[in-house]
């Protein structure tokens, strides 16, 4: 018996006072410059508070106007907070903040840190910051934007993330210290996205360094994860890393997987990688198969596709945005409208909501102030301008200021039903939802531009386009510019180049050398041949000649565009279905 939806019809909705901008009577649209406007005070109510409160600490505790430190001691906030800066056009502020991280900032330091968010908010924010430097008016040095301060501070934070690569599968562990590496007894259960979320971060710190090491083990373990999914197509929720065995096997595309899913499409737009986008539609049909039911998305089990769990999670409201990149646009603006339902129910969405019954999980009635559905509004309009999407960014505003504005900041939602508040302000609120927000409503912001103005940089390597939009967002919504892995490649490949051919040089040295003392007692030499010769494509253990095996970009020409999916206008993907 197919498995059905039943959806209340009375939805209790929470009436909140509308201000100058909303529409009116006629149905008119909010006014986008009065909501930009709002959002921006917005941030600086949150950014200022911190600043006085809680800095030199990771965040805010906004009900108790201090700090503390949660995901490391990195002053976290202000690493999030710091391209959201320049995208609200404070380039004096932006400058401030990068001394004060080259100084305050040291990452050899005895702390146990999340691999996953140490890459997403620290190693994202500081890559996307030193790819924003110029335009925010930092003096850049030579070399730019393949060395500058913000570079090797991001490069130094990754590789203090690299020891919990070195598991037998090559999948990470969870986390990491970031002075001794992984402690002995770490529990080697890791979330599906604590596995697939590094492509991004890593392939960018590759690109821009020349050390391929970063690409390289993000690239394996997208590939594990690949070769563990289930014979219907699903992947679960956690998996240990040493053996390979899924711990738990709920299948969807809410926590605990959602950035993998993500990340394939966006690693495919970002390096131009026609496998990860077809590993990410082979996943799509599965997950259409299996877990989609009404435009919602359930979870199921993941070797039988059997429903585990009839909720939506808020951070599930990511996958409309994500289908809108790959032109998906009608189905991804059915499932949005399904979760703006909810959103209108309680004035945000709550962790976790029980979809046949219309309400909140047990003790999953909170919203953190979470970015995921106003993120997927700001792509959604971009491609479609549909209102509706301009409204859910009104809600927004109205519902985080009247909810969860105090004295120093804007406190998380510990439950919906009644609007008590907890101690934290999660530095993603300051570097997704407000930065979301303040797109939604800023249609001519730099991070939108669709190629009609650039700039021109001249580095050792030769001239450099950058700033021309097709940003990628990381997922804590960090911009990459796409064209910046360009402008190092060059480099990157000679020296990968050089270093082959030396390699290959010395090796084939040594064995000269090696036959001919042989030959003095035992007849001619030959040339090595077969698996484990620095020429054989068997040799897996050795990832530069893999990755010399590659076909390159020539050195002397435009990099080209090489998967059918041409990525042009307003960052959206269009597939060629011809």
């Amino acid at each position: 018996m197919p498995f059905r939806l039943l959806i209340p019809l009375g939805l209790v909705c929470v009436l909140l006072p509308l201000h100058h901008g909303a529409p009116g009577p006629d149905g008119t649209a909010p006014d986008p410059a009065h909501y930009r406007e709002r959002v921006k005070a917005m941030f600086y109510h949150a950014y200022d508070s911190y600043l006085e409160n809680a800095f030199p600490y990771d965040e805010l505790r906004p009900l108790t106007c201090d700090g503390h430190d949660t995901w490391g001691s990195f002053s976290l906030t202000l690493i999030d907070a710091l391209d959201t800066l320049l995208i609200l056009g404070n380039t004096s502020e932006f400058q401030r903040v990068v001394e004060v991280l080259q100084d305050n900032v040291d990452f050899d330091i005895d702390v146990n840190a999340s691999v996953f968010e140490t890459n997403i908010r620290v190693v994202g924010g500081l890559l996307s910051a030193h790819l924003l430097s110029k335009k925010a008016g930092v003096e850049v040095e030579a070399g730019w934007p393949c060395s500058g301060p913000l570079l090797r501070m991001a490069e130094e934070a990754a590789r203090k993330l690299l020891p919990a690569f070195q598991t037998p599968t090559g999948m990470p562990y969870g986390t990491v210290n970031l002075l001794h590496g992984v402690n002995p007894g770490e529990t080697p259960v890791t979330c599906t996205a604590g596995i697939g979320t590094f492509i991004v971060e890593f392939a960018t710190l590759s690109s821009l360094t020349g050390d391929p090491v970063f690409e390289d083990v993000a690239r394996v373990a997208l590939m594990r994860l690949w070769e563990s999914r289930s014979d219907i197509g699903l992947v679960g929720n956690h998996i240990d890393v040493l053996t390979g065995k899924w711990v738990a096997q709920d299948a969807g595309i809410g926590a605990g997987v959602d950035s993998y899913f993500e990340y394939l499409v966006k690693g495919a737009i970002l390096l131009q990688d026609k496998k990860l986008m077809a590993m990410f539609l082979e996943y799509s049909k599965a997950i259409r198969n299996y877990t989609h039911f009404d435009d919602w998305y359930l979870w199921v089990q993941m070797y039988k596709g059997t429903v585990s769990m009839p909720v939506f999670q808020s951070l599930e409201a990511y996958w409309p945005g994500l289908q809108s990149l790959i032109g998906d646009i009608d189905d991804a603006m059915r499932t949005f409208l399904n979760y703006y339902t909810v959103w209108k129910q309680f004035g945000g969405l709550p962790e976790f909501y029980n979809i046949p019954q219309g309400y909140t999980v047990e003790k999953r009635e909170g919203y953190p102030l979470r970015p995921e559905l106003i993120e997927s509004a700001m792509y959604l309009y971009r491609a479609t301008g549909d209102p509706t999407l301009l409204e859910l960014g009104r809600d927004a505003v109205e519902s985080i200021e009247k909810i969860s504005k105090v004295e120093c900041g804007f406190a998380t939602i510990k439950d919906l039903r009644d609007h008590k508040l907890d101690n934290r302000m999660e530095s993603f609120f300051l570097a997704e939802t407000v930065k979301y927000l303040y797109l939604l409503f800023h249609p001519n912001n730099f991070i939108h531009n669709n190629g009609s103005t650039f700039d021109s940089v001249m580095t050792p390597h030769g001239e450099c386009i950058l700033g021309a939009g097709g940003y990628i967002f990381n997922t804590e919504a960090h911009p990459i510019d796409p064209a910046a892995l360009h402008c190092c490649r060059r480099l990157k490949e000679e020296q990968w180049e050089v270093e082959d051919l030396m390699r290959e040089f010395f090796s084939l040295k040594q064995n000269r050398s090696r036959a001919q003392r042989k030959t003095m007692s035992s007849g001619p030499w030959a040339p090595p041949a077969g698996p484990g010769t620095p020429s054989s494509p068997a040799n897996h253990d050795q990832p530069r000649e893999k990755q010399s095996a590659k076909q390159r970009t020539p050195l002397l020409s435009c990099p080209s565009q090489p998967f059918t999916s041409k990525l042009a206008l307003l960052g959206q993907v269009f597939l060629d279905s011809s």
